[in-house]
């Protein structure tokens, strides 16, 4: 997927997206971050990689939804001293040996590492299958407008921090957090057959969900967890909770 690299800039650029991502940014001068930003309602607006360059922050965002982003952030910035721009950078990235200047992906030790430059590519890792492996979500595909992080798994990625302070959509998501059970959620689950992305998942002929990314035989899945016993059928495929 084509990446954006965005450069901020400005003496309130930190405090800036301090108040409004979902993570804590002072593990940027440890290496990568990653957060998301949120509606006031809760649900996912874009998810993104933040690194310390310098004064200036690098923001890595799915190159498709990089212009709504700054476009969101702008209305925020009002008279804060804050700068976008596009940086014509690219991201390269592996899970083989790390070249120099790499950074670890935070989400997951499996997922490799990252490096920011002028080149771009990776070195042929099969990126869906380590995603199902792990129930990594992907921008555009299991996270969308309807999404609650909670429920894409964000703080087993890392990805929210509930010890910081205010962000936009914080209090849905602590609420989430500290005073009800997940009843949905994406899972990895066992395909039997194929289907396409976004096919609707029934069980005893009730809706219970949608089969997203698949790969080797398993596939990740937004369920109704009321409803994910025994067998499950996602058109032509027959889909049951993965138990390894």
């Amino acid at each position: 997927m084509t990446r954006r690299i965005y450069r901020l800039t400005g003496k309130d650029a930190l405090h800036f997206l301090q108040g409004l991502t979902t993570n804590d940014l002072s593990g940027m001068d440890k290496g990568l971050v990653y957060t998301a930003m949120l509606t006031p309602q809760g649900k996912y607006i874009a998810d993104f990689f933040l690194l310390a360059e310098g004064d200036a922050i690098l923001l890595d965002v799915a190159g498709d939804i990089g212009p709504a982003l700054v476009q969101r952030l702008s209305m925020y910035k009002l008279r804060a001293d804050v700068q976008i721009a596009e940086t014509g950078l690219h991201v390269q990235r592996g899970t083989g040996p790390a070249p120099e200047g790499a950074l670890s992906d935070p989400r997951h030790p499996d997922l490799g590492w990252r490096l920011y430059g002028e080149a771009e590519g990776d070195d042929g890792t099969d990126w869906d299958r380590l995603r199902v492996a792990h129930c990594i979500p992907e921008t555009g595909i299991e996270l969308t407008a309807d999404t609650f992080i909670l429920e894409a798994g964000f703080e087993r990625l890392h990805g929210v921090d509930f010890r910081k302070g205010c962000y936009v959509g914080q209090e849905v998501t602590a609420r989430m957090k500290h005073k009800t059970e997940l009843r949905k959620g994406l899972v990895r689950v066992k395909v039997d057959g194929s289907a396409p992305a976004g096919t609707e998942i029934t069980a005893d002929g009730k809706a219970a969900g949608t089969l997203y990314t698949q790969s080797g035989g398993y596939g990740i899945a937004y369920l109704r967890l009321d409803r994910a016993n025994g067998t499950m059928q996602a058109g032509e495929a027959k889909l049951t909770l993965a138990q390894d």
